[in-house]
């Protein structure tokens, strides 16, 4: 999928997600999946762009992303995903599982801490074969604006961290 193709499908996506959003009543604990983000990546110096959404009042995601520059990465790096969310799954953390472009599958699983800050992790698994996963903590700023830190690490690849602003529709 190269970089002209990604950017209907996030406008779609968050379109989409805006008007589901009207429908959809809050996330439990707070934990908003409706949301676009902008995050450095501190090791390659690249950018990614990335957006999620509940359809409606279900609970199935959809979600794309991008990669924008970076050292040993190209522009364009994109992948759509569809998901489904199973809400309190695990001890009041959501367990999410999603399928997505080039035959990557992943589960995650993220949670409210309190004090305005949630944690995330997830394993996955790419069509190169590759084994990924990653975790995050993030703190709400406030309804509508996230701070994240991340770090991630996949076999045949350096481990990376990252910074995330998201924005919560």
């Amino acid at each position: 999928m190269h970089m002209k193709n990604i950017l209907p499908i996030l406008t779609l996506t968050t379109l989409a997600a805006a008007a589901s959003a009207q429908v959809a009543a809050p996330a439990a604990a707070g934990l908003n999946y409706n949301r676009v983000g902008l995050g450095y990546n501190t090791d390659t110096k690249g950018y990614s762009l990335s957006a999620t959404a509940v359809l409606g009042s279900s609970n199935f995601l959809v979600g794309a992303s991008t990669s924008i520059g970076g050292s040993g990465t190209s522009n364009g790096a994109d992948s759509v995903a569809i998901g489904y969310l199973f809400a309190n799954a695990i001890a009041g953390a959501d367990v999410t599982v999603s399928v997505a472009s080039n035959e990557a599958y992943t589960i995650g699983l993220r949670k409210a801490l309190g004090n305005n800050f949630e944690a995330a992790a997830s394993f996955g698994r790419n069509s190169a074969k590759n084994n990924a996963w990653s975790a995050e903590l993030a703190y709400n700023v406030s309804k509508q604006i996230q701070l994240a830190v991340g770090f991630s690490d996949a076999q045949k690849t350096a481990s990376t961290s990252d910074l995330t602003v998201r924005y919560n529709f």
